[in-house]
């Protein structure tokens, strides 16, 4: 074997890179899914869908 195992160091290296995954995905999961455009974005579609709905309904009662 060309160079030597250090199974405790590849242990530590592995549970820091975890550990620092996991204090990070929550400030950037929040960032993400409460950003103003998602709330713009559901209203949008909101005034789409029911105008969609009126249209609809207004072919329908000619």
């Amino acid at each position: 074997m060309p160079h030597r195992a250090r199974p405790m160091t590849g242990l530590l290296a592995f549970m820091g890179v975890n550990l620092l995954l996991l204090n990070t995905i929550t400030p950037v999961y929040d960032f993400v899914c409460f950003h103003p455009y998602w709330d713009r974005r559901r209203e949008r579609r909101q005034r789409e869908r029911e105008e969609l709905q009126v249209k609809s309904s207004l072919g329908t009662a000619k």
